[in-house]
């Protein structure tokens, strides 16, 4: 797979000596009272977009910026994949040792295993159990329209709602192979107050993903009223909500791969739509994977998914 790097990556190690002892997690206080509200980023250590719009307002809250209410945070997440970014083999930098974003169960979190990753989780879990709102920044392997991963609780999907970029929401649980971060504890329990949303940017390198990134955090920082309205419509940034509806895809299929011989029959396209039900789209051993609706749409499939691995997941628009 070639790789077109469209992007900067910035230097984050100025980052590393914050202000709340844990490194390259930083926290600023407004003068009145107000939410906790994360902006999260490299979960994944070649996904970038998220750690450019993490510098952009860390440097601006180093400029005299601050909140108008409550606590923003900065959070720079896997950095030690980050770190190992390698031009030359980008994709092999998502996670040192495993995925970041499939450790989020009490059970793994509390339970024997070591790797780099748990270790750096199980050292900010402290400081996401304070978080009352996270907006936690990804891109993807394929080109794609960007798209936001809104959970399967109402709250998610109203919180992505009321962002409103990108344009198309997803409704979903997750993976097969761990929980994710955006699900952790009260983020993913429809009963607590506290919420969070993940927002894939585009795919990984490409120039505009970077922008998608920012004004998610802009828009998800305006909405919970934690910047200055005058400053964020300077950043293109209206007071008021949006007013075009976001397309909903409800999630009816999750093919997770099943053996090391899965293959790939139909060249499946991020948000693309299939007409007929029972179309081939992948052989996974002995096991034929096809769409069970007519109008199936195809989100995030990976070229190359290992066992145990989420393939693609298939939804369909929601009507209304």
């Amino acid at each position: 797979m070639n790789a077109r790097i469209e992007t900067p990556f910035p230097d984050i190690r100025r980052w590393s000596d914050s202000n709340t002892g844990l490194p390259y997690v930083w926290s600023f206080r407004g003068t009145s009272a107000g939410p906790h509200v994360c902006v999260n980023a490299l979960v994944h250590g070649n996904e970038v977009c998220g750690a450019i719009a993490a510098d952009a307002l860390l440097r601006e809250m180093s400029s005299g910026l601050q909140p108008a209410r409550g606590t923003l945070s900065i959070a720079f997440a896997n950095v030690d994949a980050y770190h190992a970014f390698d031009a030359a083999k980008p994709f092999e930098s998502r996670c040192v040792d495993e995925d970041f974003n499939r450790l989020w169960d009490i059970a793994t979190l509390d339970g024997p295993r070591d790797s780099r990753e748990l270790r750096r989780a199980r050292q900010l879990r402290p400081f996401y159990d304070t978080v009352d709102h996270l907006l936690d920044l990804h891109s993807m392997l394929e080109p794609a329209p960007p798209i936001a991963l809104a959970g399967d609780t109402a709250k998610g999907l109203a919180l992505a709602n009321a962002v409103g970029v990108p344009p198309h929401a997803l409704v979903d649980s997750g993976h097969a192979a761990g929980k994710r971060l955006r699900d952790y504890t009260g983020f993913g329990d429809p009963a607590s107050p506290k919420t969070a949303l993940l927002v894939e940017c585009g795919q990984h390198w490409e120039a505009a993903v970077a922008d998608v990134a920012m004004q998610a955090t802009l828009r998800f920082l305006a909405h919970f009223g934690m910047l200055d309205v005058a400053w964020l419509a300077t950043r293109g940034v209206p007071g008021t909500p949006p007013t075009t509806a976001q397309k909903v895809i409800d999630i009816t299929q999750v093919v997770t791969v099943q053996s090391p011989a899965f293959r790939w029959i139909h060249n499946a396209q991020g948000l693309e739509v299939i007409a007929e039900a029972g179309t081939l789209l992948a052989i996974d051993g002995e096991r034929e994977v096809r769409t069970q609706h007519a109008n199936a749409v195809l989100v995030m499939p990976v070229p190359q998914p290992k066992v145990g691995q989420t393939a693609v997941r298939v939804g369909a628009f929601r009507e209304g």
